[in-house]
């Protein structure tokens, strides 16, 4: 869908630099709102703005201001999946480092 409005000149030159960009601005911000408002979910969001990640729409939510809504059981249903990946996976390169720098540290007998 194609959705055109007359912005005056003047307010035009305050909210944008050029008609792109003033017509990128408008679109994020009618995401914005409609993520505020409920009325469309982060994901359509992603596809009205053309973001690929949703790590890169996390990003513009919390440059914008808009953090979306957890309950406890999406927080809970989070720290399972972290639990069982770290289960799942051999110990990482970092702790391995930690370990040998606190063997380095350690003053000889």
């Amino acid at each position: 869908m194609h959705v055109a409005f007359e912005v005056p000149e003047d307010v035009a030159l305050l909210l944008g630099e050029n008609p792109a960009s003033l017509g990128r601005a408008a679109l994020e911000a009618l995401a914005l709102e409609g993520i505020r408002a409920g009325k469309i979910t982060a994901g359509q969001a992603r596809r009205l703005l053309g973001i690929v990640s949703r790590y890169e729409m996390d990003g513009f939510l919390k440059a914008h201001g808009v953090f979306l809504p957890l309950s406890t059981a999406d927080v809970e249903l989070d720290a399972a999946t972290a639990s069982r990946f770290l289960v799942d996976r051999p110990a990482c390169a970092s702790s391995t480092w930690r370990k040998s720098a606190r063997r380095q540290q350690t003053p000889a007998p």
